[in-house]
């Protein structure tokens, strides 16, 4: 966080309040809708960012561009016994919901009302910097949370389109999928592997591109 610019960090602080607040009541307002009120009952049916964040994710996103919230509690048997795919659909509501915050900020971009300008002043961004910054984070929250690996949102999806033979292997992997992440992030980025950037660079990227035209 050090080398980042003081409008920099402005832009991550607020793109990570709305960010991760809207995700995570996206979690909550869709598990309520499929009759699961354990979200309400722990409070997370709310847009209050001081329910929803986790102090180490939102470090993270500071520091490196990426983080992550407080997971909201969902009762799965509650879920299934009301649809099969209602814990595909409470999973994939979080990950969504950022894309479409990322295609609403676009708007002003690809309809040309906002001027580029690479220049922030000291503690405000520029208007084109902050939505460039806005919709790169959300894409790559996007992105990073479909990676089928627990406790991210992609290992829940996944699990509902892979066929049942494949059931036993997601037990097997799902106590590590945080230690594979772990090794993902850090640990191969320090031998010269960086799995997470080659999958997610151009993902993003074609993304934007989609998005502001």
């Amino acid at each position: 966080m050090l080398n980042l610019s003081p409008a920099t960090i402005v832009s991550r602080i607020i793109t990570l309040i709305v960010a991760f607040s809207v995700h995570e009541f996206s979690h909550a307002w869709t598990a309520d809708s499929f009759g699961d009120d354990t979200p309400r009952m722990a409070g997370r049916l709310t847009l209050n960012p001081a329910v929803h964040l986790d102090l180490m994710g939102t470090l993270m996103l500071l520091v490196a561009g990426f983080g992550w919230a407080r997971p909201v509690p969902i009762n799965t048997y509650a879920l299934r016994r009301r649809s099969p795919s209602a814990v595909m659909w409470v999973s994939l509501a979080g990950p969504f919901s950022n894309l479409l915050l990322a295609a609403l900020a676009a708007v002003p971009l690809r309809l040309g009302l906002v001027e580029y300008s690479s220049t922030n002043s000291l503690l405000i961004p520029s208007p084109f910097n902050f939505l460039l910054q806005f919709i790169t984070i959300n894409l790559a929250l996007f992105i990073f949370n479909l990676i089928p690996l627990a406790p991210l949102d992609g290992e829940k999806i996944a699990e509902y389109f892979f066929p049942p033979s494949w059931n036993r292997f997601m037990d097997t992997i799902r106590p590590y999928g945080p230690l594979i992440l772990m090794g993902l992030l850090f640990i191969l980025p320090m031998i010269g592997i960086d799995l997470i950037s080659l999958i997610m660079q151009p993902a993003i990227i074609g993304l934007a591109r989609l998005l502001i035209g």
